[in-house]
C-alpha cells in the first residue's frame, strides 16, 4: 500500500452562489416529475460564472452508487505520487467477479497483463468499471479515502463506507454511501473547475468525464446539444438513477449539474427518463440565457 504524497493542492474558493428564491415555475416543474415518475428527484445546478444556482431537495441525503467513481479517481490524482499513475496493477477473476462489473478489466488482456493506475482511473470514469474502482479504492487505503478528500474540501456531507457492489444498495433511510445534490456537485465543481486539483490533474479527471460512455440517456440528453458535457453516473437498488455533469456552454463558465433520484420501491426500475428530464429543467431555467 503506498502512503499518501505530500503533493497536496488546496481547494480555492469558486465564485459565490447568489443568494435568492428558487425559480418558483423550475421548482414546480421538478415537483411534477417527481410525481409523475413516483420517485424522489434531488436537483442542484450551479452556474460557476454568475454564481447562479438552482436546487430541488438539493440538501437531503441520496444513495450515491457510483457517482463515487470520479472522486476515487480525484483522491489518486491529488493524494498518490504522480508516478504510481504508469505502476501495472495484477489482479485475478476473483476480483472481476466480487466486483460484479468490468467492461475494462475482464478483458482477457488485462487480466493476462495487469492494467496501469492511470488506465484503471480511465475505466473507473469513463466506463463505471467496478474492478477498476475497488482496485484504485485499494491503493489508496480503503473507501475511507473518497471521504477524507471530501472534508479536505469543505463537504461536510458526501461519505464512501463500503465496497464495490455492495455499496449500491441504496435502501431508503440509509446514511452510509450518501450525498446530496448540493453537496457533490460543488465539490465535483472544486476539483475540475476550481483548484482542489493542479493543472494536470484537473485537465486528466476532466478528460475521462468528458469520454464518458454511460451517461447519454441522462444530463447529456437535456443539455443542448452544443454544451461540452462530462459526467459521471451512478445505479443501484431501489430504482436509483443518478448524474453528476460539468457543463461548458459554448462562451460561458461551466454549469455543475447534479441529478440524484431513488424509489421507495426495492423493484423498481432505473429511471433515466426523469434524470433526463430534470437537466431539461435546468436548461430551461438558466441555461440559455444565464450571465
Amino acid at each position: 500500500m503506498r502512503k499518501p504524497s505530500r503533493r497536496m493542492v488546496p481547494a480555492t474558493a469558486l465564485r459565490a452562489a447568489v443568494t435568492a428564491p428558487p425559480d418558483p415555475g423550475a421548482t414546480a416543474r421538478l415537483c411534477a416529475l417527481e410525481r409523475e415518475h413516483r420517485a424522489r428527484l434531488g436537483v442542484f445546478a450551479w452556474d460557476t460564472g454568475s454564481g447562479a444556482r438552482l436546487g430541488y431537495r438539493s440538501g437531503e441525503r441520496f444513495p450515491m452508487c457510483s457517482v463515487f467513481k470520479a472522486l476515487a479517481v480525484a483522491a489518486v490524482l491529488r493524494d498518490l505520487d504522480e508516478d504510481v499513475l504508469t505502476e501495472v496493477v495484477h489482479y485475478d477473476e476473483g476480483d472481476v467477479a466480487r466486483a460484479g462489473g468490468a467492461p475494462v478489466t475482464g478483458k482477457p488482456e488485462n487480466l493476462a497483463a495487469g492494467t496501469t493506475v492511470a488506465e484503471l482511473c480511465a475505466a473507473a470514469v469513463s466506463y463505471s468499471d467496478n474492478t477498476a474502482a475497488n482496485l484504485l479504492l485499494e491503493q489508496l487505503g480503503g473507501p475511507v479515502a473518497v471521504t477524507r478528500l471530501c472534508r479536505s474540501l469543505g463537504d461536510r456531507v458526501t461519505r464512501l463506507d463500503r465496497w464495490e457492489p455492495e455499496l449500491n444498495s441504496a435502501e431508503p433511510g440509509r446514511v452510509t454511501d450518501t450525498t446530496t445534490p448540493s453537496a457533490v456537485a460543488t465539490t465535483y465543481a472544486r476539483l475540475t473547475v476550481g483548484h482542489a486539483l493542479d493543472g494536470a490533474d484537473r485537465r486528466r479527471l476532466t478528460g475521462w468525464l468528458l469520454a464518458n460512455t454511460t451517461g447519454g440517456e441522462r444530463i447529456r440528453a437535456g443539455l443542448p446539444a452544443d454544451w461540452r458535457v462530462g459526467d459521471k453516473t451512478g445505479t443501484g437498488g431501489h430504482g436509483t438513477a443518478n448524474d453528476v455533469a460539468v457543463a461548458r456552454p459554448p462562451g460561458r463558465a461551466p454549469v455543475v449539474v447534479a441529478v440524484l433520484s431513488t424509489h421507495a420501491d426495492a423493484a423498481a426500475e432505473p429511471d433515466s427518463p426523469l434524470v433526463r428530464a430534470a437537466a431539461t429543467v435546468v436548461a430551461d431555467t438558466f441555461g440559455h440565457g444565464a450571465a
